[in-house]
């Protein structure tokens, strides 16, 4: 009897042992993202998050802070929003200090920017916003570690968050007026996507690819490297079952990026995914690997 290519690939994973963790002083790059008018969607992360264009090319641009390249934007006037389907549900600029992310506070406001939510989730505080295409932002900022609840006690993230105290962070900078830029510090400190199933997001993220499981939600998961509080979370909020993204003309993330300390733990984590059945593309001094909804990961080694 023939194996069909996806009964291949869960035999392939059944009969390795988990992978070996990913190293703990893995660290987030940047993330891609599609938009409509790249023209729009500079002037939105300058004036909103006070970010700076480091270069463009075209329908290319890039912006972060000084010496960070955090953000990728590639214009397609085609692209729709997306529909119900896996995807980004958001990316996290995690800023180096709770008075950096309260400085961000002062510019939303000053500038009058929408937002969706802000929360404390006991490990780090959080403001939620949209894009001007509607990609979705958390700004954050980490409490010290021996701050954070105890894993897998209900506190850490099981409980759910609690409100944000917003007099509280904008109390660390009382009186500052706003800034027009963002100081350096800033990096891509989580993702979070919209997938079809938990359980088979973890046999993906954490049994093939190395990521430790932090918390297990009903309908979502959290997972991480070095006991970090999540490098990436995934829901299935959209729907059980929901399909995989669309290829082409849809807003939201095109890739998001590990680094990794060494070119031996890249081609390690290759091997293991070629191994497991996954189709890697060499890309960016790296490689590409899609998780089972499409949503594009780029692997490469730290600067």
């Amino acid at each position: 009897m023939t194996l069909g290519a996806d009964a291949a690939k869960i035999l392939a994973v059944a009969t390795i042992q988990r992978s070996p963790s990913l190293p703990a002083t893995l660290r987030l790059g940047g993330v891609h993202l599609t938009v409509t008018d790249v023209d729009r969607a500079i002037a939105w992360y300058e004036r909103a998050l006070g970010l700076q264009l480091t270069h463009r090319e075209g329908d290319t641009a890039v912006l972060g802070t000084e010496g960070d390249e955090l953000i990728t934007l590639v214009a397609d006037p085609d692209a729709q929003q997306p529909g119900r389907h896996a995807g980004l549900y958001h990316y996290a600029l995690l800023y180096p200090s709770r008075a950096e992310l309260a400085s961000a506070a002062i510019r939303l406001a000053a500038t009058r920017t929408p937002i969706q939510g802000a929360s404390d989730h006991g490990t780090h505080e959080a403001i939620y916003l949209p894009d001007a295409d509607g990609n979705g932002i958390e700004l954050a900022a980490d409490r010290p570690r021996d701050q954070w609840p105890e894993v897998g006690s209900r506190d850490f993230y099981t409980g759910g968050p609690q409100p944000l105290d917003v007099d509280a962070l904008l109390a660390v900078v009382d009186g500052e007026q706003p800034r027009a830029q963002a100081e350096p510090g800033q990096r891509v400190g989580h993702l979070h996507l919209h997938v079809g199933d938990v359980d088979e997001g973890l046999t993906f993220y954490s049994d093939v690819v190395g990521f430790d499981l932090i918390a297990r939600l009903p309908s979502a998961a959290f997972v991480s490297a070095g006991g970090y509080h999540h490098h990436l979370g995934f829901n299935v909020w959209r729907g059980e079952g929901v399909p995989p993204a669309p290829a082409e003309h849809v807003v939201g993330l095109r890739h998001w990026t590990v680094l990794l300390p060494s070119d031996e733990d890249a081609a390690a984590l290759r091997e293991r995914l070629e191994t497991t059945g996954h189709r890697v593309e060499v890309s960016d001094g790296g490689f590409i690997v899609r998780d089972p909804w499409n949503n594009a990961l780029l692997v490469t080694r730290a600067n």
